[in-house]
């Protein structure tokens, strides 16, 4: 059974916005970009909890140019794992974009997406997600292998974030990463009056 980790959120600030819980992997390089991955409303006093499991997903969308604050709302997922259903193939084919042979990878550890000749320049956009929901993305061009080792940082914010939108993280300022402690999958993440942010492992 897959680990499912949760993350309790208490806005106890004075404003009304929408919190967001984010991924970085600066691994992936700096043409791949982070989406909202949770993000929901909240007044003041109100307490919500995001719960996922590491598992992953392969995804794209009609985006046209892939730039900060454009929504990503996946038109095709499809489930992977980093063992046996790895690698798969994205094109256009009869004026539609769509996956194709979605097979076992050369190498394990490694999500690959190759991008064929079909694909045309800044229309679309191709990526990863995980728990059902995009995490990051990066712009399709044709003829091009794409390789997402996942080794996720994640992090929270407050703002007016929409779900999959294509972040600028040199904006975000006010954050806080997210980290579990070994054995522990449960993590009280609270806004302070202050705008500060207070994490605790909750058992």
């Amino acid at each position: 059974m897959a680990t499912k980790y949760s993350v309790v959120f208490k806005n106890n600030s004075t404003n009304f916005g929408k919190v967001c819980i984010y991924q970085t992997n600066p691994a992936l390089g700096p043409d791949v970009m982070s989406l909202a991955w949770f993000s929901k409303a909240a007044f003041p006093t109100t307490t919500m909890t995001f719960t996922w499991e590491i598992n992953y997903s392969f995804i794209w969308d009609e985006t046209g140019e892939l730039v900060p604050g454009v929504v990503f709302d996946a038109s095709q997922t499809w489930d992977a794992d980093l063992q046996n259903l790895n690698s798969v193939t994205f094109c256009k084919e009869n004026g539609a974009y769509t996956f194709k042979n979605l097979t076992r990878g050369a190498k394990s550890g490694v999500l690959q997406l190759t991008e064929d000749y079909t694909v045309p320049l800044k229309q679309a956009a191709v990526g990863i997600g995980m728990s059902g929901s995009g995490t990051f993305v990066k712009q399709a061009q044709p003829n091009m292998n794409l390789f997402f080792k996942p080794h996720p940082n994640y992090w929270i914010t407050f703002g007016n974030y929409e779900q999959g939108e294509v972040l600028d993280l040199t904006e975000i300022t006010s954050k806080a990463k997210i980290e579990f402690s070994p054995g522990s999958y449960k993590k009280a993440v609270t806004l302070k009056e202050d705008n500060t942010w207070e994490l605790m492992d909750v058992k």
